[in-house]
């Protein structure tokens, strides 16, 4: 069952995109992002949503992708569906919606989120607050817009004199007017289920890039009389997606500051966030301490007061409350509580720290 009551929604993620301008041999949707795939933190934002169904649209020979997510989210009503050609997003959205099942009762209720899988900096509560925004307005579509700074690379949001949402606008379809709009889409919509199809069936790829266009659904459905509302970030930080390494360090750096912002609510004490880094899947105790250049990656856990650090870097260990581990480098090691490690320890599953040696002479 869905967060909103007993409307059924249901989620669309297109993640099909080949990723060439990240100049990797990684898929794309599998570059991490604070230990886990960048795929993985939208799946996770759309969680707050409860989606009675999930589709994640790729490429073909992207089973990789498709089973490194289902290991991660075994707890998400998740499915896959294969866009074979790259024809544009709006093709890969027919094609996650040719995969939904029919929702119970009515084959065409509900609504539809659509997210692309390159977007890691979207909150879940910013996903929630846009489905009820939509439920309440009565739109037949809701899409989520920023206001930018620097819109290069983004769809424009066009609106009438009267603030209406008319159309989006690609960067290489823009007119000198419409390129200087600081609004843009996010590519992040909410559409009723029963317009979504026949929309997809009339746009067409009369464009640049020669592809078949979600953002054109906009169009469609404001000409066809429908009501089209937009809901804009109060954090554009939100709507910057990932094509290439920058990016992808840029989102690296703004994933890693939410993490140590939450432990430190959290009541964990941080000497120097600027120097301390932690994986999202780690978990501390109130009262732990982090001296600085510690790093906690995969599913390391720490105890009630155990001190970390400095220099320290614990990979997938268990820490005891009240220990204290500095200077060393750990992997799948347990640590019991109140025990001193370190410094210059190396831990392993079999690992203890090595035997203090007598001075030569003595």
């Amino acid at each position: 069952m869905s967060a909103f009551g007993g409307v059924d929604v249901s989620a669309i993620v297109l993640a099909a995109g080949r990723g060439a301008r990240m100049r990797s041999s990684v898929r794309k949707p599998l570059h991490r992002i604070g230990g886990a795939p960048m795929l993985a933190h939208v799946v996770d934002a759309l969680s707050a949503c409860r989606p009675d169904r999930i589709v994640v649209v790729l490429g073909p020979d992207d089973e990789i992708v498709a089973k490194e997510m289902q290991s991660r989210t075994g707890h998400l009503p998740l499915d896959f569906a294969e866009q074979p050609v790259p024809r544009g997003t709006g093709d890969a959205a027919a094609c996650g919606l040719a995969a939904l099942p029919d929702p119970a009762g009515d084959p065409e209720a509900g609504e539809l989120i659509i997210v692309p899988g390159d977007a890691p900096l979207l909150r879940p509560a910013t996903l929630r607050s846009l489905v009820e925004s939509h439920l309440d307005s009565g739109a037949a579509c809701t899409l989520l817009t920023a206001r930018v700074g620097d819109p290069s690379g983004y769809g424009r949001v066009v609106r009438s004199g009267d603030g209406a949402v008319r159309r989006i606008v690609e960067q290489a379809d823009a007119s000198a007017v419409e390129a200087a709009i600081d609004e843009i889409g996010t590519s992040v919509y909410v559409v009723r289920r029963s317009f979504l199809g026949p929309a997809l069936r009339r746009i067409r790829p009369d464009n640049a890039a020669g592809e078949f266009y979600l953002t054109d659904v906009v169009k469609v459905l404001a000409q066809m009389g429908h009501r089209v509302e937009a809901s804009t970030l109060g954090d554009p930080t939100e709507a910057q997606g990932v094509n290439n390494q920058e990016q992808l360090a840029r989102a690296r750096a703004e994933v890693g500051r939410r993490v140590i912002d939450g432990w430190l609510r959290a009541g964990v004490a941080i000497m120097d966030p600027a120097n301390t880094y932690l994986d999202v899947t780690v978990r501390l105790a109130a009262g732990v301490v982090l001296l600085p250049g510690t790093v906690l990656e995969g599913h390391t856990v720490v105890g009630k007061g155990a001190v970390i650090g400095p220099h320290t870097r614990l990979v997938d260990c268990a820490v005891g409350a009240e220990a204290v581990v500095e200077m060393s480098h750990g992997t799948d090691a347990e640590i019991s509580p109140r025990q001193h490690v370190g410094p210059f320890a190396i831990l392993g599953p079999t690992a203890v720290p090595p035997e203090p040696q007598p001075d030569e002479g003595g």
